[in-house]
């Protein structure tokens, strides 16, 4: 048996699409469009890049994009009077402070300052408080991407055992209580997990966030289960090679040979991060405009 192989980049590219169609419908409604604000402190190569790409999709998706940049040495107190300028501003409906920041500013701090209202990230406390609850409100965007992919692919998850491995409270966390929303049996393993290759094996759904490439192997996987890899790892490059090539946290060439579908890496879980984005950014818009959107429709 080889596995179906789960293309998230074909479902993110329908996500967008359908966030641009209600972004139209949003700004005729609302008489303006939705916006998007991206905080970048510092010169951090990959994290400009990722500014970057984000700006480009919310501009496609018909949607602003305001995007500001402070230096390296930027002080605590200017960081957080930013945030307080874009929580009062309503032209703004979502706010992503990129992540890390430098090493001298409180992450933590900066991130609870931002309204929960337009926490697009879903990481203040009162949003995790929600999902916690099951209020409604913003949900990371790497997690809900995984969940869109496993209802897509398997429909009701009511019952369905699963194994999340990983608990940050970027995919891990979030990801258990989105499961057990979902009426899933929710198991959060990790690092220190005892027998945990038994503990995968009984799982119909494995998320893999640990962060170590290729840790998950083919032999825990149990025959059928659907296997969502959130892991990007770059190997050293081989002989030759200028850059190392892209792995996930589970070994795909084994994995394809026991699961009934598996997410490629790349291709899989990551573009639907920045889809999931877009999609916050446009929920929170109707939210804070006092706009219906049909549930359901992103």
């Amino acid at each position: 048996m080889t596995a179906s192989i789960i293309d998230g980049k074909a479902f993110a590219a329908g996500l967008r699409a359908r966030v641009a169609e209600h972004a139209a419908a949003f700004e005729q409604a609302a008489g303006r469009k939705a916006g998007l604000a991206v905080v970048l402190v510092g010169e951090d190569p990959a994290s400009k890049v990722y500014v970057a790409s984000k700006g480009k999709a919310t501009i496609e998706c018909g949607m602003n994009s305001f995007e500001h940049r402070l230096p390296e040495d930027a002080s605590q107190e200017a960081l957080l009077a930013l945030v307080d300028q874009l929580n009062a501003d309503p032209a703004v409906d979502g706010i992503l402070v990129q992540l890390p920041l430098p090493k001298h500013l409180d992450e933590q701090a900066v991130v609870a300052r931002i309204s929960p209202d337009k926490d697009v990230d879903g990481l203040t406390p009162i949003s995790t408080g929600r999902l916690a609850l099951g209020l409604p409100g913003l949900v990371p965007c790497t997690p809900l991407g995984s969940l869109m992919l496993l209802k897509d692919r398997l429909g009701d998850l009511s019952g369905k055992d699963a194994v999340v491995i990983g608990r940050s409270i970027l995919v891990g966390k979030p990801m258990a209580q989105l499961l057990l929303a979902e009426n899933c049996t929710v198991t959060i393993a990790h690092s220190r997990t005892r027998d945990l290759p038994d503990v995968v094996r009984r799982a119909d759904i494995v998320v893999a966030a640990v962060g170590r490439p290729e840790m998950i192997k083919g032999d825990w996987i149990k025959p059928g289960a659907t296997v969502i890899d959130v892991g990007i790892n770059r190997l050293a490059p081989a002989e030759g090679q200028a850059k190392g090539r892209l792995v996930g946290d589970v070994d795909y060439a084994e994995a394809l040979q026991v699961a009934g579908a598996v997410t490629p890496v790349p291709g899989g879980v990551g573009p639907m991060t920045i889809a999931v984005l877009l999609r916050n950014a446009l929920v929170a818009a109707h939210r804070n405009a006092g706009v219906a959107l049909a549930e359901g429709a992103l």
